[in-house]
């Protein structure tokens, strides 16, 4: 899809994105709309018999951030997200958005979130990420949320992130 960031140019992208700075407006109706996609995805999983407490979301830069906006207002309880890279997208419409979504309860409350953000990410700024965290705690309790930190590492992965992840 075009991508305002990249001169409208198409690639590959679940939303578009206007700007990284950190209050830029944001494609709020193509983060709901991938985000819904991703949760008929989870309900067909759960149709063929995978409980959704055993699903895990997961991505790096878009993907992350829609993973853990979709883990936050999904329906089904979900095991956690590994995000990575990223940020919250839509972050000041928390917690209200997650109550809202679930009917005012509290379905994913207990997901457990990892999230890794190397110290010299240019695409995403490495304050987004803990600035994620933070928020992200406050959500669901500091004991959920685990944030990583890797010294010198860009845009990317390392083999360590991706070993973690893995286990």
């Amino acid at each position: 899809m075009p991508v305002t960031l990249n001169m409208r140019m198409s690639m590959p992208s679940w939303f578009d994105i206007y700007s990284l700075s950190p209050n830029a407006e944001e494609d709020e109706s193509g983060i709901k709309r991938a985000s819904d996609n991703l949760k008929t995805m989870i309900d067909q999983e759960v149709k063929n018999g995978i409980p959704s407490h055993r699903i895990i979301l997961g991505g790096f830069s878009q993907g992350g951030a829609l993973s853990l906006y979709t883990a936050l207002t999904s329906q089904q309880k979900l095991a956690g997200v590994v995000a990575l890279s990223c940020w919250l997208p839509l972050r000041n419409a928390f917690p209200q958005a997650a109550a809202a979504a679930t009917g005012g309860g509290d379905t994913n409350k207990d997901v457990t979130v990892l999230q890794c953000h190397g110290e010299a990410d240019p695409l995403v700024p490495f304050s987004f990420g803990s600035r994620t965290a933070e928020k992200l705690r406050s959500l669901l309790g500091p004991e959920k949320v685990l944030f990583k930190a890797y010294p010198g590492l860009p845009h990317s992965a390392c083999p360590e992130v991706r070993t973690k992840c893995i286990l």
